[in-house]
């Protein structure tokens, strides 16, 4: 697939869209290299796609009925301690309300990453030959009939505790954070559409994972683009990126705490991948992430850390999410 830069890729976007050619794209979380090709041109034998039933695959999920071999070695929590505690500062500080850390972690497992895009069940699932695989559950941005919908999703926990789903839906801790990046998407999306606002409200979906369910809130806000949003698609994605359920807020302030505290660099993790055809577009945020270094495999994963977030909980919220969703 080509590679694009930053304004290359906003004018190949909107030629593409302008010109109703149907294309893929994939952006990684600093914008610094986007993979953007038409669908026409994408060979299924490096790059295969599922996004929402949008696929160049023909085969269905399967169901895997072999041994899955899923072992993995997060960073120590001392060490967890560290990034944490340069993110907790600057938030007691002012300079940010809410910063998503992540983490790489090496992972061993008998699944190849083929495996694991053929098996997977989620709602977006990429794989990238030798590179990686994703298998998203979050959506990007929606676009349809001129309408602009975005989807944050925030709050985990695991859904086997006892009433699980009101202890998420009560967790004050929780329920600030959520607010916090409904509040950042809506600003986000005023920047390219009119008549925004929110649809519905934290509301709680159930995933499973081959470490078992898990529930996980969400919220709906909406937009109107204008009338020559095609010619500009481009435009209107990298203006929202990267994308604030990933960073937090206020976005520019947090990505700076986020490098700081981070050892390593995201790369395509929580960047964007999606499809357009010049009128529809829908895209994931690319979380759920295993990627390939050598004969190295890493996952990559994290969550937001508030002024009410715990270092304990938040270290094992971070493992909750190191899962592969075959079942």
């Amino acid at each position: 697939m080509q590679q694009y830069k930053r304004p290359e890729a906003i004018k190949r976007m909107n030629e593409l869209a302008g010109s109703r050619k149907p294309f893929l794209f994939i952006i990684d979380y600093k914008q610094q290299c986007s993979l953007i090709e038409e669908i026409s041109r994408i060979d299924s034998t490096r790059c295969r796609y599922n996004f929402n039933g949008v696929k160049n695959v023909d085969t269905v999920t399967e169901s895997y009925s072999g041994r899955i071999d899923w072992n993995f070695v997060p960073m120590s929590l001392a060490d967890y301690r560290q990034a944490f505690e340069i993110v907790k500062r600057n938030i007691l500080a002012g300079n940010s309300y809410l910063a998503n850390l992540t983490c790489k972690v090496p992972v061993s497992t008998n699944l190849t990453l083929e495996d694991v895009f053929r098996y997977s069940k989620a709602l977006y699932r990429l794989w990238l030959k030798d590179k990686l695989v994703c298998f998203s559950p979050e959506i990007f941005v929606r676009i349809e009939d001129g309408e602009i919908k975005s989807f944050p999703m925030k709050g985990t926990i695991d859904a086997t505790l006892p009433d699980a789903e009101k202890l998420l839906m009560d967790d004050p801790k929780e329920t600030a954070e959520h607010a916090t990046i409904v509040d950042l998407i809506r600003n986000d999306l005023s920047m390219v559409a009119e008549q925004v606002r929110v649809v519905r409200y934290r509301y709680c979906d159930r995933l499973e994972t081959n470490k078992g369910p898990i529930f996980q809130t969400s919220s709906e806000i909406c937009g109107v683009l204008p009338d020559d949003y095609p010619s500009h698609i481009g435009d209107i994605i990298f203006r929202l990126l990267p994308a604030g359920s990933i960073t937090g807020a206020p976005k520019s302030k947090t990505i700076d705490i986020i490098e700081e505290a981070e050892s390593y660099e995201r790369g395509f993790y929580t960047g964007i991948m999606g499809y357009c055809d010049g009128r529809t577009l829908d895209s994931a945020v690319m979380i759920r992430f295993l990627e390939q270094e050598g004969e190295n495999l890493y996952y990559k994963a994290g969550g937001g850390i508030t002024s009410k977030s715990d270092l304990q909980s938040e270290y094992n919220e971070m493992i909750q999410k190191i899962y592969v969703p075959i079942y």
